[in-house]
């Protein structure tokens, strides 16, 4: 479903991306996985079509800069980018208007029930907390239903509940055949749901674990470690 093929990103001399292939399948959590400056943000934002990069791109088999690429594609960033002056249901609403939906508003009183944003719908984005920010982010990415979803540390923010919810709803994407690529740092927030885990390293894919590959006595936190604390198997 999205299909990354020798993707390079520099930000001057530096490299943030070197050479990088991936996919993320449907019905799969796809996981990238790595420290802090790693060039997980720097893909993400490249497959989303945020930034210039070499290589090529695709969602879905289009070019993931084309609009049908962008139709089935849902995107919640690291850090909420909201209008501050628009209200939680105006966000939804515009996002309904840009996609071209219809009847669209059922889904999204579901979706403002489930974190419970329900009374809150006429707040002002200003005026909301970063963890009530980032509900409205994946609300508004979830409203089009897409068959491609890309969340970019996604559970920071987020109180007890919201997480469990957010999880809930990702169990419940793959189960759909939607396809999920997750990037993360925190190793415990996957550990139970993945499929596939690319883990980054100084811009590069050091390791590709596949769950079901995965020797018994052998876990992704030590592989983790062991490229991450100087290691770099490829």
């Amino acid at each position: 479903m999205i299909i990354a093929q020798n993707v390079s990103k520099r930000y001057g001399k530096f490299l943030a991306n070197d050479n990088i292939s991936l996919e993320a399948r449907p019905g799969e959590l796809t996981v990238l996985l790595g420290p802090n400056g790693a060039g997980k943000s720097t893909l993400i934002k490249a497959i989303c079509g945020l930034l210039r990069f070499e290589g090529r791109i695709s969602v879905g088999g289009h070019d993931n800069l084309s609009i049908p690429a962008k139709r089935i594609l849902g995107y919640v960033p690291e850090f909420p980018a909201l209008y501050p002056l628009l209200t939680i249901y105006e966000h939804l609403e515009f996002i309904a208007k840009a996609y071209g939906l219809t009847a669209w508003e059922q889904h999204a009183d579901e979706l403002l029930n489930l974190f419970e944003l329900s009374d809150k719908t006429q707040k002002l984005g200003k005026e909301l907390s970063k963890g009530m920010q980032q509900k409205v982010s994946v609300c508004c990415a979830l409203l089009p239903k897409p068959m491609a979803i890309i969340l970019d540390e996604p559970l920071v923010g987020l109180d007890p509940h919201g997480i469990r919810q957010l999880k809930w709803i990702m169990r419940g994407l793959k189960s759909s055949g939607c396809a999920l690529l997750v990037s993360t740092h925190m190793i415990e927030s996957i550990e139970d749901d993945w499929d596939a885990t690319y883990i980054l390293n100084a811009g590069r894919v050091a390791a590709l674990c596949r769950y079901e590959e995965l020797p018994e006595e052998e876990s992704l936190e030590n592989i983790y470690f062991s490229i991450t604390d100087g290691g770099g198997r490829i």
